[in-house]
């Protein structure tokens, strides 16, 4: 149970962690990865920033039915994979000076599968922390999906400020601001390790189990 709501939690971190280091490093993001002053640089790289949102309700609708198929561990190893890896890619997209439109394009790209992947993550880890919590403590081991997104985020934006003061202005303009979106990558690697080990919840193998004893006989078996 123990070992089920760290790794449930974990990947809610990693989820909130990318939206903590975006949003503290806005400036950054906007002047490196977009055309024009900076105003409407940072108004681009907010729009930007909102498209995960609108995605996020597609994810659901996709992760949500093949966690109910598959089960929640392969779903959820499968949405932190992604998440970590969109992430991680954000921090190697080349600068607007170097490729143009294609830098604005990538990311464009990469916050949609961040959008569609964090859509499986809250559903399904909420659903498999439900489905391994006791009746009377369910409230409880479910509030730890909150502390992952708070401390996600909380994470995200301490490495952000934390680089910016160590740092200085320049050197996160010109390289610093990508080094926070390369610690997803590993992040999120734990994370998917952690949830391969685990198992797919009692009811979901109970049910799955089930399934199986009632599925008709194979032709073999009426020929016998």
């Amino acid at each position: 149970l123990h070992r089920a709501v760290g790794a449930s939690a974990l990947g809610n971190a990693v989820e909130w962690f990318d939206y903590g280091i975006y949003a503290y490093g806005l400036t950054y993001i906007s002047a490196a990865l977009f055309p024009g002053d900076t105003e409407e640089a940072v108004l681009f790289a907010l729009a930007t920033f909102a498209i995960s949102f609108l995605i996020r309700p597609l994810g659901g609708l996709f992760w949500g039915p093949l966690g109910d198929r598959i089960g929640r561990k392969s779903v959820l190893a499968m949405t932190i994979l992604l998440m970590a890896g969109a992430t991680f890619a954000v921090g190697l997209i080349p600068s607007y000076d170097t490729v143009g439109f294609w830098a604005p394009t990538l990311l464009v790209i990469l916050r949609m599968l961040q959008g569609f992947s964090t859509g499986g993550e809250y559903g399904g880890a909420a659903t498999f922390m439900a489905e391994y919590a006791p009746d009377d403590r369910r409230g409880f081991y479910g509030s730890f999906l909150e502390f992952g997104t708070l401390a996600g985020f909380s994470l995200g934006a301490a490495i952000m400020l934390g680089y910016s003061f160590h740092l200085g202005d320049e050197a996160m303009h010109e390289w610093g601001w990508r080094i926070p979106f390369l610690i997803a990558g590993p992040i999120g690697l734990v994370g998917m390790y952690l949830r391969s080990k685990m198992e797919d919840t009692p009811i979901f193998r109970e049910e799955m189990a089930a399934a199986a004893e009632r599925k008709p006989p194979g032709l073999g078996s009426l020929i016998r």
